[in-house]
């Protein structure tokens, strides 16, 4: 699987921004999708992720109801609709994928960097103050 993200700019504060993430490679529907992000001098962190197949999803505490995750599967691409934009959201955006091994596992469980086969390049976004 490859992933190519992109859509990163610099907004200000109270703006909205979409990130897309162009995905290509076999058995996409096997997958789960995630987004993450890097600020400066901080350890990556997940954002929220989606079930290429079903549609689920599930978001960390920090940004549900600002961020909304989705997919496009005639697309093959994932998208990131972020609102209310705040400095603090400035950081290098990440996509990923990750491969389903085990039917034991749940959407919650694909919260960690481990959890990830496959990382797009990366979208910096910036929010001004």
């Amino acid at each position: 699987v490859q992933l190519q993200a992109s859509g990163g700019g610099l907004v200000r504060a109270g703006d909205s921004l979409r990130l897309s993430c162009a995905a290509s490679g076999p058995f996409l529907s096997s997958h789960n999708m995630g987004w993450f992000r890097q600020a400066p001098g901080k350890e990556r962190e997940f954002l929220a992720v989606i079930n290429w197949s079903r549609g689920m999803t599930y978001y960390a505490d920090s940004v549900k109801g600002r961020f909304t995750i989705s997919r496009d599967k005639t697309e093959n691409t994932m998208y990131l609709q972020m609102n209310s934009l705040k400095p603090e959201d400035t950081a290098v955006y990440y996509c990923a994928a990750a491969r389903l091994r085990s039917i034991g596992l749940t959407i919650s469980d694909f919260d960690k960097r481990s959890a990830y086969d496959y990382w797009g390049q990366g979208t910096l976004v910036t929010v001004s103050s």
